[in-house]
């Protein structure tokens, strides 16, 4: 595995189903033939399934997240075919969010949800194992900063990817007319609030279910400051556990 440090922080557009109250469920319709995007049956599907399920605040998140991972690797000297793959990549960056949509909806939380959902996806249209694990993993673990990292390239490159789409963390290292090319096939349509809104929207879905916020997560973090959740305190949250332990005394 190449251990790199990624340049976003060590952390096609469609209106369809989920996120439906969103103000940003638009039509986005870029000519992808000028991406260079992989194209093999799966890739495809992956494509056609995200622009059909998610609104475009989303699917374009995703898509963008792939460009900018593709770009990130190759400022650090990473290479397509040999260092990586770049269509299991593409996969990842793609099929990340589906547990924000209907098709990839549940019980879990949405990283969780969202893995399961690509996972089921991709056997669905014969991808091997490992790299259904690849993909699996570097969804579930997309908001775990510092932790999908350590998995693995494929990995690595997803999530820096993805996060750089959010934070924007390193953009100087990017060509500005790039930035602009993407985000004008690519609208962002506020995705940085947006996300906060939808993963937010999920937990309300999901009153009495601990796991879609669990404490000290990104979903946990967004069910307190936008929802209005009780915000946990680590020292009272083990203070409120049944073992007694009790901080030292100064």
């Amino acid at each position: 595995m190449m251990a790199i440090e990624p340049l976003a922080t060590v952390i096609l557009g469609g209106k369809g189903k989920g996120m439906t109250d969103s103000p940003a469920a638009t039509v986005d319709t870029p000519d992808v033939s000028r991406w260079n995007f992989p194209d093999s049956e799966v890739a495809s599907a992956a494509l056609r399934l995200v622009t059909d399920v998610s609104p475009a605040v989303l699917s374009n998140h995703c898509v963008r997240s792939y460009l900018f991972g593709r770009e990130i690797a190759a400022a650090r000297g990473l290479r397509s075919g040999v260092d990586y793959d770049d269509e299991t990549v593409y996969l990842a960056c793609l099929l990340h969010d589906l547990g924000l949509t209907d098709f990839g909806a549940g019980e879990q939380r949405f990283e969780v949800q969202g893995a399961d959902a690509a996972a089921r996806f991709l056997r669905e249209h014969d991808v091997a194992d490992d790299r259904v694990t690849t993909v699996w993993q570097s969804i579930a673990l997309h908001s775990s900063l510092g932790l999908g990292h350590a998995f693995g390239t494929v990995q690595l490159i997803a999530i820096s990817g993805i996060s750089f789409d959010i934070d924007g963390m390193g953009m100087n290292d990017f060509s500005p007319d790039f930035i602009g090319r993407v985000i004008g096939a690519w609208p962002r349509h506020e995705v940085g609030v947006e996300l906060g809104h939808a993963i937010a929207r999920d937990i309300r879905a999901h009153p009495t279910n601990p796991l879609k916020a669990p404490p000290f997560t990104l979903p946990g973090h967004l069910n307190e400051v936008i929802n209005g959740a009780p915000a946990v305190d680590f020292t009272e949250f083990i203070a409120g556990a049944p073992w007694g332990d009790e901080a030292p005394t100064q």
